[in-house]
């Protein structure tokens, strides 16, 4: 019987489930392989089976933790290639857990104005310096976006991965590295837009950067990226404003029905009149005396 080629990532010894732990694993373990040089920067990663069996993870879970990974900019996903380690893997990946997760609480107010500060000029280097590499993660993002109608999660992803393109595309570095500390939080907030709009919404803004882009129309490319913004900005807000107006009607609602079971609680005297709790009444006895 031919042995199985060990993998020189190891050896899984037991199985993973659960997506968020399967991909802390994998970041923990990618983060040894570098260091180790196992793996290289830009180095192709062996095939979804083998990774699965090696790290010890069920494959169900592995591919959208490799998806959570892409987003990152960990590593790039290439249609009938495979997956490959991104050049700047190492520094990504040397930022900490602690770190890359610190944003959950921000909130999405500020998480707006950040971004409305930052990414149409994000949007407008990227038309001045897009490569087509760039380009080509930008259309990808947009046909996945696209192709995911019936399936949330996916759309999410990709609606996140298109503007992580364009924080790429910009050429600056640091712009990259802060879109790892702040992906979360902007998770976050496209997860809740898009239950607010429909498919064509988003691709009705997406579409027309990328053309700018594609232009190198640095100005077309920041105008619109500034209506995107103000657009989701609205869109939360509207959805906050909703949510405050339902919970008053909820609270009313249960203030009225408090004080009508009150009111036919409420013992009567001999006269009709109201008793008076014995606490109320020494109050109003005690402040008489004052």
């Amino acid at each position: 019987m031919k042995e199985r080629r060990k993998s020189p990532l190891g050896d899984g010894g037991h199985i993973l489930n659960d997506k968020d732990d399967v991909t802390h694993l994998l970041i923990l373990r990618f983060q040894q392989l570098l260091s180790d040089g196992v793996l290289s920067p830009g180095a192709k990663l062996p095939p979804e089976r083998e990774l699965a069996a090696a790290f010890g993870v069920a494959r169900s879970s592995l591919r959208p933790a490799l998806k959570v990974l892409e987003i990152m900019g960990v590593i790039t996903q290439k249609v009938g290639d495979g997956s490959y380690l991104n050049k700047d893997a190492s520094s990504v990946l040397s930022v900490p857990m602690e770190f890359l997760f610190l944003l959950d609480d921000t909130t999405l107010q500020e998480l707006s104005e950040m971004r409305l500060m930052m990414e149409p000029g994000l949007a407008a280097k990227a038309a001045e310096r897009a490569n087509a590499q760039h380009i080509a993660l930008l259309r990808q993002s947009i046909v996945d976006l696209e192709n995911s109608k019936d399936d949330r999660v996916r759309l999410v992803a990709s609606d996140l991965l298109f503007h992580r393109a364009i924080f790429q595309a910009s050429g600056n570095r640091l712009a990259g590295r802060l879109f790892h500390t702040i992906h979360r939080a902007m998770l976050n907030m496209i997860m809740v837009t898009s239950q607010l709009v429909d498919l064509e919404h988003t691709l009705h803004f997406h579409r027309p950067i990328l053309v700018a882009i594609e232009r190198r129309d640095a100005e077309l490319a920041s105008r619109l990226m500034t209506d995107h913004l103000i657009d989701a900005r609205d869109l939360l807000l509207h959805s906050r404003e909703q949510e405050s107006s339902r919970q008053l009607r909820n609270h009313l609602a249960a203030g009225m029905s408090v004080r009508k079971r009150a009111s036919k609680t409420v013992p009567q005297s001999s006269a009709g009149q109201t008793k008076v709790p014995k606490t109320i009444a020494a109050i109003r006895s005690s402040s008489r005396l004052i």
